[in-house]
């Protein structure tokens, strides 16, 4: 073959390697959050789910001592050998927290007298969230799991774990709606008390559930999809585990 052909040909070649293989590679690399896997070789099907990673380390959920509804002190040791999810909320939440809440009870419904999993959502508007009005909201959604518990108590230890323990961002706005903002996201805990979540296809962790899009509206206007039943899928994987 001619040599100027020859050169054609292998531009070619390493052009279209740079537009498709580079930009993936630059983007792994770049994730400040990285799972214990071999990102090259990824199942499409998600058999497991990896760790969460800070530092080259499993991040572990930090230590919290709340009470519940029931007026009952709950911190992490009592979930531990269990699978759970966690979220951020407030009772009276005008916008996503209804939404979060259908979620979960439909979660709740689906592993309905499984000692193994729990729940623990957290009250960002403690001052008013006491345990009586927490009481009134399980009663309202029909929170019936005696492994969920909805937790207030001192309101800076309730932003340091949301935003410092678990990258959950929760803040007070008085512009917005309720006068508070927060992700409406969900994180799942396994039973040893570590950070997991699924891997996407290009091996990098998803982190957290979105919990403010209704399992059976499958997306929102953002065309942002659901992920309630990919939750459901992971936390049956981790009760097997």
């Amino acid at each position: 073959m001619n040599k100027k052909y020859t050169y054609v040909w292998v531009s070619l070649i390493v052009l279209i390697f740079g537009i498709i293989v580079i930009p993936r590679i630059v983007e792994r690399l770049s994730s400040n959050t990285v799972v214990e896997n071999d990102r090259l070789n990824v199942s499409v099907k998600n058999e497991k789910l990896g760790y969460i990673l800070l530092d080259g380390k499993k991040r572990k959920v930090p230590s919290f001592e709340f009470i519940n509804q029931d007026s009952v002190l709950v911190s992490d040791k009592d979930y531990l050998g269990k699978v759970y999810v966690v979220d951020f909320f407030f009772t009276r939440c005008p916008s996503i927290c209804p939404v979060m809440t259908t979620n979960l009870v439909n979660v709740q419904r689906q592993f309905k007298g499984n000692k193994k999993f729990g729940i623990a959502s957290f009250s960002i508007t403690p001052d008013f969230d006491t345990p009586q009005v927490l009481r009134a909201y399980a009663e309202k959604y029909k929170i019936q799991n005696s492994g969920w518990n909805l937790l207030t108590g001192d309101k800076d230890a309730v932003y340091e774990l949301a935003n410092a323990g678990f990258n959950i961002f929760a803040a007070e706005m008085p512009d917005v709606p309720g006068g508070f903002e927060h992700s409406g996201l969900f994180a799942l805990v396994d039973k040893d008390g570590f950070l997991r979540s699924r891997i996407d296809e290009f091996g990098n962790p998803i982190v957290y559930y979105r919990g403010a899009i209704l399992e059976k509206e499958g997306a929102n206007d953002q065309g942002e999809t659901e992920e309630i039943g990919i939750l459901k899928s992971d936390i049956q994987k981790l009760l097997k585990e």
